[in-house]
């Protein structure tokens, strides 16, 4: 995905992070630099010590939160010192620059998409209102939805031997369903079944990064996702990586 991102020129890598959890409105980490060292609190034996070091996009992430505000759901932007980056942003942005030369790296901005008392709507039109930012600025942006497809971990006394596979049956076939729908293009199909399949497949965040990026991709979005890796399962949750072109 990132020399995808490089070839069409992208600069900036918009994410939807489901490890960064806010209880009132929508919020834009877009601070001017960000770098650390990481450890997962929640998972600390797979996670640990991460370095890091990247630019960011204050201007853009303005620009979002501007849109958003106009568009009527309340959004605040961020450029704080200490207002560190999750590793819902953190892991995919550290594969995404394994192979990339100093001068390749893209800014980051990251938005709190573990929504926990929003409306999915509300979500989707955050989405569209990022859109809008994009195309009225001078940035090439990728978006990226950091989250997964069902999230029910597996019981601990069970984790170990359950490291690759789905908790539970009927989370791997739902899942196995909302990835075909997307390879038909069907997204009004799978809009209408997101808030239940959020809840009744313990979706990451309540899948407000996948609320999102429909808000991205439009109402009248029309294209097929292309499955870049085929669904797999992971200490119990359900994962993929897809690419949505425009």
């Amino acid at each position: 995905m990132a020399r995808r991102a490089r070839a069409s020129g992208a600069e900036v890598v918009v994410v939807f992070d489901t490890h960064w959890m806010v209880n009132s409105g929508y919020h834009i980490n877009c601070g001017a630099h960000f770098e650390d060292v990481y450890t997962s609190n929640e998972l600390p034996h797979f996670i640990q010590d991460l370095e890091y070091s990247y630019d960011g996009c204050p201007a853009l992430g303005e620009k979002i939160a501007k849109a958003a505000n106009a568009s009527g759901v309340r959004t605040l932007a961020h450029n704080i010192d200490s207002l560190k980056l999750e590793y819902g942003t953190l892991v995919p942005m550290r594969y995404m620059h394994m192979e990339a030369e100093k001068d390749q790296a893209f800014k980051v901005i990251s938005v709190a998409s573990w929504d926990a008392w929003h409306d999915l709507e509300d979500s989707i039109a955050f989405g569209a209102a990022v859109r809008s930012a994009i195309e009225a600025s001078d940035y090439k942006v990728m978006v990226l939805a950091s989250g997964s497809l069902s999230h029910r971990f597996t019981d601990n006394r069970s984790a170990a031997e359950n490291m690759h596979r789905w908790s539970r049956e009927f989370d791997h076939q739902v899942d196995l369903h909302v990835v075909d729908l997307w390879r038909q293009g069907k997204f009004n199909e799978f809009k209408a079944m997101l808030p239940d399949y959020a809840e009744h497949c313990y979706g990451e965040g309540g899948m407000h990064d996948t609320a999102m990026l429909m808000g991205v991709l439009g109402k009248d979005y029309h294209g097929k996702a292309e499955i870049l890796t085929e669904p797999f399962g992971s200490s119990g949750t359900g994962q993929i990586n897809a690419v949505f072109p425009l």
